[in-house]
């Protein structure tokens, strides 16, 4: 369903619609932060809006729409805060992999509350859980391009197998620490910084042989 104005619409209604329709992003984007799924309707997303609730059906439809509408922003606002992250300082393998790895960690930790929600959602949405599926092996192969550069320092039979599966290492990690907070699996208490250290150490090995240093 396309959330975009109608192209011969007068470039000040033009204007107008994407402002509404971002006020509606930002509504329903609270509401789910705040209540998860359950908080979510469309009366609660126009009021929060400040827009009739008809304008939030013409532009999304019903709120299953609104739904993937709002996950699909996330996974969009998701690639492009992994990408801005993976800036590395050099060309040093190492620092390559600690900026890697430290980008997915971090972009994590930036979006932990709506993430969360679509986790859960997606446990019993098979719609939710694809889009989320779909969006992760996109993210990795944002991480593979990233890291091509060292495949051939991989000392292992296959390399990019190894490659992927740091990968898979990481995302699930995160996942799961954004599902169950620091103590996830454990007693002991792990902060986004302790786990984004850990992991990078892992990765270094694993990729390279060595502990980044």
């Amino acid at each position: 369903m396309s959330t975009e104005p109608s192209l011969d619409l007068p470039p000040a209604q033009q204007a107008r619609s994407r402002l509404t329709q971002q006020r509606i992003l930002e509504a329903g984007t609270a509401l789910l932060e705040e209540g998860g799924t359950e908080a979510l309707t469309v009366a609660a997303v126009a009021s929060r809006a400040g827009v009739s609730v008809g304008s939030v059906y013409r532009r999304f439809g019903d709120k299953d729409r609104l739904i993937a509408a709002l996950q699909h922003a996330m996974i969009d606002e998701f690639r492009a805060d992994i990408i801005r992250r993976f800036a590395p300082l050099s060309t040093d393998p190492t620092a390559l992999v600690t900026s890697a790895v430290a980008g997915l960690t971090e972009t994590y930790q930036a979006h932990e509350r709506l993430m969360r929600v679509f986790l859960a959602a997606g446990a019993t949405d098979p719609a939710v859980a694809r889009v989320g599926s779909e969006a992760a092996i996109d993210a990795a192969r944002v991480f593979r391009r990233f890291l091509e550069s060292i495949i051939p320092m991989i000392d292992a039979p296959e390399p990019e197998r190894r490659l992927d599966v740091v990968y898979r290492l990481i995302y699930g990690t995160c996942q799961n620490r954004v599902l169950y907070g620091d103590l996830f699996e454990s007693d002991r208490p792990l902060t986004w910084r302790q786990l984004t250290d850990e992991l990078v150490n892992v990765a270094c090995l694993s990729l390279l042989g060595a502990q980044a240093r």
